[in-house]
This record gives structure tokens, C-alpha cells and sequence, in this order.
């Protein structure tokens, strides 16, 4: 009851609210739950590269088999790793805590309701996307929305290495314009690093090159994709309520006119 309690406390929260917490401005995301094959995709990334360390302990692998489209033969030779692993246990994982906590510094949390608790898909997809080199950092990462944190950068292999840059940008005036020396025509530039740049239209990171298995794009998809599933699976039954409302309105608006000319035929009654 608590659990539920705090899902519909935060539900009515504005995401924005998250983006301020952050201090960084989060990537525009639209979950698309009719997409089946983005939603089978997520799945895989999120199998193969989350499940070692965040269980999805509220999700069932029939229940995610039966609503991804995918036959349960597939889902346990693909997608389930354990062989004593049934299709109608959680998704859970087998790290012990002492381990995650010695590796990592605190338990990886589970992510079954992630996107719901944490300032929606957008959070997570920017987060996902703006994991940076740091060799200050004790496992090699850090990230734009969650300065200093305590995992891994579980993509990167797909990804790719980024880095933190500071470019040469045009200066701006008072009014807003940029700088231009009125003798050579050209801009007066001056560094500028982190946020700052964000709201200046330029990315505080580069990746270095041909060090990741896809490209930009591609691994755009592949945040997209995982972001969904997880998405999906915070709420498995969203999709068929959605659609489930449209069937009572359509019944609430053809119902109105019957109900409408009895109440008028009632009325007569009283006159």
C-alpha cells in the first residue's frame, strides 16, 4: 500500500521538476508501447546487458513473453540464462548484495518500476545517453545527469568512449547577438565548457573515434528501445487500459442519447 502511495504522489510531479534536480536538460522521449519490435529489442539490450545487476523483481518473464509477442520456447532459449529458471518466475538475477556492495559501493536497485520513480523515460534515456570517460571516477565513468555515479558504463562496447570537451564559441553581447570584431569580420570566441554549452545548442561531449560498435543513430535506437521496454514493463497493463477507455467513452457517448430522451421522458412526468 505504501508502494502505491508513493507511485501516485510522484505521478503527479512535473518532469521538469526532475530536470532542475539534475541540473541537466533532459532529451525529449516518447514511449511508443504499440511498437512491438522496439519493445522485443529493449528486452534483449536489457537481458543481456542490465539483468547481471538490476532485476526486474515485479515482472514476469510469461507475463513480458505474452505481451511482447514472443513464444515462450524463445523466451527461455534467448532471454532466460538461468536453466532452473521457469517462464513464470520474476525476472530476477543472482548477484549476492555483499558482492554489489563491495563492487559497486550499494546494491544496484531494481528497475521494475524505474521509469515511474524517477522522472519518467526522458530521465532515463538521458541518462543512458550522456555517460562520459572519467578516469577520476573509480569504475572509469561518470555521467552528465548523475554526477558521480556508482556503476559502470554497462553500453559501451555499443556506444563508445565519450569525453568531456570545451569548445571555442562565438561571444555573446548584451542584446543576445553574438560578438563580431567589426575589422576582420570575424567572431571573438571564448571557451565554454558543461551546461553552458547545452543552452548555447552545443554537446559538452564528443565520442572518440571508431571506438564503438554502432554509430550515433544506432545507438540512439538502442537507448530508445531499452528506455520503452522499461517503460512497458513499469506499467505492463497500460496499453490494454488505454485502449480498454476509448471502448467506455465510445459506450458513455452512444449511451448518452438513450439516457438523454429517457430523462426527458421522466421529466414530463413531473409537469
Amino acid at each position: 500500500m505504501r508502494l502505491i502511495l508513493v507511485v501516485l504522489a510522484l505521478s503527479v510531479l512535473p518532469q521538469s521538476g526532475f530536470a532542475a534536480e539534475v541540473g541537466f536538460p533532459l532529451f525529449e522521449m516518447t514511449p511508443d508501447l504499440e511498437d512491438q519490435g522496439s519493445l522485443q529489442r529493449g528486452a534483449k539490450i536489457y537481458m543481456n546487458y542490465c539483468l547481471g545487476c538490476h532485476s526486474l523483481q515485479y515482472q514476469r518473464y510469461k507475463r513480458t513473453a505474452e505481451d511482447l509477442g514472443v513464444p515462450e520456447s524463445l523466451m527461455l532459449e534467448h532471454l532466460v540464462f538461468d536453466p532452473n529458471t521457469k517462464i513464470g518466475d520474476p525476472i530476477k538475477n543472482t548477484i549476492s548484495k555483499d558482492n554489489a556492495k563491495a563492487w559497486f559501493g550499494a546494491v544496484p536497485p531494481d528497475l521494475t518500476l524505474y521509469t515511474q520513480l524517477k522522472g519518467g523515460p526522458e530521465y532515463l534515456y538521458t541518462y543512458l545517453l550522456t555517460f562520459y570517460e572519467d578516469s577520476q571516477r573509480p569504475l572509469g565513468a561518470n555521467n552528465l545527469v548523475y554526477e558521480n555515479v556508482g556503476m559502470p558504463h554497462a553500453l559501451l562496447e555499443l556506444q563508445g568512449v565519450q569525453k568531456k570537451v570545451c569548445k571555442q564559441i562565438p561571444k555573446l553581447a548584451a542584446n543576445g547577438g553574438e560578438m563580431m570584431d567589426p575589422l576582420s569580420q570575424n567572431y571573438i570566441t571564448e571557451e565554454v565548457c558543461g551546461l553552458e554549452l547545452i543552452e548555447r545548442g552545443y554537446s559538452p561531449l564528443e565520442l572518440v573515434e571508431n571506438s564503438g560498435q554502432l554509430t550515433a543513430e544506432g545507438y540512439e535506437q538502442v537507448v530508445y528501445d531499452l528506455t520503452n521496454f522499461l517503460y512497458y514493463v513499469g506499467d505492463p497493463s497500460r496499453l490494454e487500459r488505454e485502449r480498454t477507455g476509448v471502448f467506455v467513452l465510445i459506450f458513455l457517448a452512444f449511451f448518452f442519447v438513450p439516457a438523454y430522451l429517457l430523462a426527458r421522458e421522466y421529466k414530463k412526468e413531473f409537469h
